[in-house]
């Protein structure tokens, strides 16, 4: 019977039934609150453009919702698995089940599997809305909220060098010789290395021979001077197969479509550590969620009158956490090559599927 993880079918569906209910209640409160908050501070910056009102608000809560979704899933099923496994201990429910010859396992089984299952969904809620509706939120911020046609195949924040140089672009769009650069700013350096001037212009076209910015202004950063210099042509060794590169947003591409990216740039000979790393966390973050009944299961055992219950629910929250504290980290560290990228998105994962299995067996079996 111990390795029967599913012993009753009724006992399964009843467990996976709660813990849901539960997962969807936390993460609807987790969404509505913080997209209050951030409506907050966007909202004077999308009726500051003429012509915006009450549905661009609306689309603005539309476009961020399945962020905060995708964000926070792995939260709301920490928090429900503390919230289900405390009610089952009050109400003396673990003991039955214990006391009917099931083990810690067996008992956690069935909210293991609606995590499961909950990743594969939030992996393909990933996939098909949140880099869609994340691709169209960037495009729309990096425009100040003004109208962006539709398939535009608009970038945002676009940084190229050229030697010690920089060329910046709030966004991109178009492709080839018809790219189109908006928000640029050219930034020369001194040998020194401090940046010596600016020049920034609104629209910047590709000419053959290089960036053409329209109606720029230099400021020269020793002098504190701003001169108009109208039109100029700079960065003529950034093409725009180049920018086409540089464009690539990890948050905004999907799993397939980042890996064909990661391709080229290697053919290319360009850095891949940071994409790499995305794109392997793109599997992680989703599975993230089946961790949370494991880290968590500290809450599920132990007498509830012994009076120990809330400490080991403040324990169970504490590892949660903690995992989300040590994967940020070491995202941070694949981003910029102090981890290779596999073992940045996947080393906090099997530590914690560790720590985690370690305090069950040590405590519960």
């Amino acid at each position: 019977m111990q390795l029967d993880f599913f012993p009753s079918k009724t006992l399964t569906l009843y467990l996976a039934k709660m813990f849901i209910v539960r997962i969807l209640a936390v993460l609807v409160m987790l969404v509505l609150i913080l997209l209050m908050l951030d409506l907050l501070t966007a909202t004077g910056k999308i009726l500051a453009v003429p012509g915006n009102g009450q549905g661009e608000i609306l689309t603005y809560a539309g476009l961020r919702m399945p962020q905060l979704v995708a964000r926070f899933l792995p939260y709301s099923v920490l928090l429900a698995t503390i919230i289900t496994l405390v009610g089952l201990n009050q109400n003396s429910e673990v003991v039955a089940m214990k006391a009917a010859g099931l083990s810690a396992h067996q008992v956690l089984a069935p909210l293991l599997l609606t995590a499961f299952l909950v990743g594969i969904g939030s992996f393909a809620f990933n996939e098909r809305v949140v880099t869609r509706a994340t691709a169209t939120l960037k495009a729309w911020d990096a425009n100040e909220f003004k109208a962006v046609p539709r398939d535009s195949g608009v970038r945002a924040n676009v940084y190229i060098a050229e030697g010690s140089d920089i060329l910046s672009a709030a966004s991109v769009s178009g492709a080839g010789n018809a790219t189109e650069l908006t928000g640029v700013t050219w930034y020369r350096r001194a040998p020194s290395g401090a940046i010596a001037d600016q020049i920034r212009s609104s629209r910047a076209t590709w000419t053959g021979e290089g960036w053409k910015l329209e109606d720029a202004v230099r400021f020269e950063v020793a002098g504190a001077r701003s001169a108009t210099v109208g039109t100029v042509v700079l960065g003529g060794q950034i093409t725009p197969d180049q920018v086409a590169l540089t464009s690539v947003d990890p948050d905004a591409t999907s799993f397939w479509q980042l890996r064909q990216s990661i391709d080229e740039y290697e053919e290319a000979g360009r850095r891949t550590a940071e994409l790499r790393t995305k794109w392997w966390h793109k599997l992680v973050s989703p599975m993230s969620s089946v961790l949370m009944p494991l880290l968590g299961a500290v809450a599920a055992f132990g007498l509830a009158r012994s009076g120990q219950l809330f400490v080991r629910a403040v324990i169970g929250m504490a590892l949660g956490f903690a995992y989300f504290v040590v994967d940020n980290a070491a995202l941070a560290m694949g981003n910029f090559g102090g981890y290779p990228p596999l073992l940045a998105a996947w080393a906090p994962f099997l530590l914690f599927a560790l720590v985690g299995e370690t305090v069950l067996i040590r405590t519960e079996e």
